[in-house]
C-alpha cells in the first residue's frame, strides 16, 4: 500500500470516528471522497415532540338535498309492479318525515389542523371546515373539543379556529418559509384518510409553486406523503418549526404520488395574524388589471428581459389610476420589491399594509419612472374592482374609409356600430370590422367586433389613425407592434402581432 492510500484511509477513519464522537444520528455517504449526509437516522424524537399539538378535525354539515332525495337511494322496479306502491309509501315517508318535512342529511369529513397558541387557537385549511355546522377538533390524547370560528380567508385557504381547554395546550411555533431550500428535510403530521394522526418524511422539492388554487399562490412542494385528510396539517422543518401549512395534492388516483403543496409560513402568518385581530383579512389594493410580459411584449417595448407586470387596465377611481399610473406601463418595482413575474405582484401588494404610501416603479414608453401610490383596501373595493377600466380617448364620428392591416379590417367605432356589437359605452377606439381567416390577428383571438384602443402605447381613435401608427412603428424599426385590444364589455388586454 503506497503512502497516498494509507492517507485515504485514516482520512477516512477519522471521519468515522468524529461522527461517533458527536453522537450525530446522520448517516453519511462517500462520493468521490466527500462525505455526504444521506438524511437523519430518525425522526422519532422529533415527532415525538411535536405530534401532541396536530390534531385531527371533523365537521358534520346538514343539508337537504333536491326534493324527493333522501340519503337512501330508490330502487328501481320493472313498470307495472305490484311493489311500486309500496317503494313510493316507504320513501315518501322518509323523505316527509313525522312532520311533514323532508329530513336533512348530515355530511361530514375530515382534515387536520394544530394548536399554535396554548389558550387554544388552532390553525387549519378553510376547506376543511367551510359550511360546517359543528366542528370538532380530537387531540392525540383522545379529548375532543367544539371549535368556533374566528375566521377565514378563502383565498389563501386558511382558517383560524379556537377551542376552550380546561389546561394549556401543547403548540407549535412557526419558523419562516424563506430560508426553506430546495433538498431540505421536512416532516408532516396529518390525519390522512381519517386513520389517526401519521407522520411522514420527505424533502422540499421546489418552492414557489402556482397551481392555479388562489390569486396569491406561492406553494412549498414537497415529496413527503400528503393524502386526503392531512389538509389543514402542519409541515415542520427539522427543527420543529412550522414552515408550511398542507393543504393540496396532485393525484389521479386520491393518494399520494409525492406531489404535496404547502402554503408557506410566511405568507399564513400575515394572514393568521389578521384573522386573529380582525376576524377577516385587510388587504392592500392597487386597483389594476395585469397581464405577463411575454418575450413578444418584452421585444414590442425594447424591453431587455421579459419580467414585470403589465397594466392592462385601471380600476375606475383607484389607487392606481388617482397616482398616475396607466395602460401599458410594465410595474417593475413595488415598494422596493422587484417584480420579476405578473404573479409576484398580487400577493407583495396584498401583503402591504392598507394605506401605506408606496413607490412604484414603472417602464413607461422606454423609461423607467417612479410614481407614489396610496393603496386601498381590496375588501372594500371588491364591487369597485369589476367597474370597467377608464379610458379617455373618445372616437372621432367625422372619417367613415375602412383601412385593412395586421390581417383586420378596421372601422369607425360609432353609435351605429355600438348597437350592432353591443359594445359598452366606455370602450373608445377603433372597431375591428373583419378579420381574416388564419391571420396572426385570428390565431391571437381578436374578433369581429374587438376595439382596439392603443397601437404602440398610443391611443386610436379612427381608421386612419391604425394606418398612421403603424407607419410610425416601422419608420421606428420596430418589428412588430404592441396591441390594446377592449372586448364588447371593457376587458382589456394586450397583444402583440408582426408588422
Amino acid at each position: 500500500m503506497n503512502f497516498s492510500a494509507i492517507w485515504k484511509v485514516s482520512a477516512l477513519c477519522l471521519a468515522f470516528a468524529l461522527v461517533n464522537i458527536a453522537g450525530l444520528k446522520s448517516d453519511f455517504r462517500f462520493v468521490s471522497g466527500i462525505a455526504r449526509a444521506a438524511g437523519p437516522a430518525s425522526v422519532a424524537d422529533l415527532a415525538d415532540s411535536l405530534i401532541g399539538a396536530v390534531v385531527n378535525i371533523s365537521t358534520s354539515q346538514n343539508v337537504k338535498g333536491p326534493e324527493g332525495q333522501t340519503g337512501l337511494p330508490r330502487p328501481r322496479v320493472p313498470d307495472g309492479s305490484p311493489f311500486q306502491d309500496f317503494f313510493d309509501d316507504f320513501f315518501k315517508q322518509q323523505e316527509e318525515g313525522n312532520n311533514g318535512r323532508r329530513q336533512p342529511r348530515k355530511v361530514q369529513s375530515l382534515g387536520s389542523g394544530f394548536v399554535v397558541d396554548p389558550e387554544g387557537i388552532i390553525i387549519t385549511n378553510n376547506h376543511v371546515i367551510a359550511d360546517a355546522d359543528e366542528i370538532t377538533v380530537d387531540f392525540s390524547d383522545g379529548s375532543s373539543l367544539i371549535a368556533s370560528v374566528i375566521g377565514t380567508d378563502p383565498k389563501t385557504d386558511i382558517a383560524v379556529l379556537r377551542v376552550t381547554p380546561e389546561k394549556p395546550l401543547q403548540a407549535v411555533s412557526f419558523g419562516s418559509s424563506k430560508i426553506a431550500r430546495v433538498g431540505d428535510w421536512v416532516m408532516a403530521i396529518g390525519n390522512p384518510f381519517g386513520q389517526g394522526s401519521s407522520v411522514t418524511l420527505g424533502i422540499v422539492s421546489a418552492i414557489n409553486r402556482d397551481i392555479r388554487s388562489g390569486p396569491y399562490d406561492d406553494f412549498i412542494q414537497t415529496d413527503a406523503a400528503i393524502n386526503r385528510g392531512n389538509s389543514g396539517g402542519p409541515l415542520f422543518n427539522m427543527d420543529g418549526d412550522v414552515i408550511g401549512i398542507n393543504t393540496a395534492i396532485i393525484s389521479p388516483s386520491g393518494g399520494s404520488i409525492g406531489l404535496g403543496f404547502s402554503i408557506p409560513s410566511d405568507l399564513a402568518v400575515t394572514v393568521i395574524q389578521q384573522l386573529r385581530e380582525f376576524g377577516e383579512t385587510r388587504r392592500g389594493w392597487l386597483g389594476v388589471s395585469i397581464q405577463p410580459v411575454t418575450d413578444d411584449i418584452a421585444e414590442s417595448l425594447s424591453m431587455d428581459d421579459a419580467r414585470g407586470a403589465l397594466v392592462a387596465g385601471l380600476t375606475l377611481k383607484g389607487p392606481a389610476e388617482n397616482s398616475g399610473i396607466l395602460v401599458g406601463d410594465v410595474i417593475l418595482q413595488f415598494d422596493g420589491k422587484p417584480i420579476e413575474q405578473m404573479r409576484d405582484l398580487p400577493r407583495i401588494v396584498a401583503e402591504t399594509p392598507v394605506g401605506k404610501s408606496v413607490d412604484v416603479v414603472v417602464l413607461r414608453k422606454g423609461k423607467e419612472e417612479t410614481v407614489p401610490v396610496t393603496l386601498g383596501r381590496l375588501e372594500d373595493s371588491e364591487k369597485l374592482a369589476s367597474a370597467k377600466p377608464s379610458d379617455s380617448s373618445k372616437a372621432a364620428p367625422d372619417e367613415k374609409a375602412e383601412i385593412s392591416a395586421l390581417g383586420m379590417t378596421f372601422g369607425e367605432l360609432n353609435d351605429d356600430a355600438r348597437k350592432q356589437f353591443s359594445i359598452s359605452a366606455d370602450v373608445n377606439g377603433v372597431l375591428v370590422t373583419k378579420v381574416e381567416a388564419g391571420s396572426a390577428a385570428a390565431e391571437k383571438g381578436i374578433l369581429v367586433g374587438s376595439v382596439i384602443a392603443e397601437i404602440g402605447q398610443e391611443t386610436v381613435s379612427k381608421p386612419q389613425d391604425v394606418e398612421k401608427r403603424l407607419a410610425a412603428l416601422e419608420k421606428e424599426g420596430r418589428k412588430k407592434a404592441l396591441l390594446l385590444v377592449a372586448s364588447k364589455d371593457g376587458q382589456l388586454s394586450f397583444i402583440v402581432l408582426k408588422l
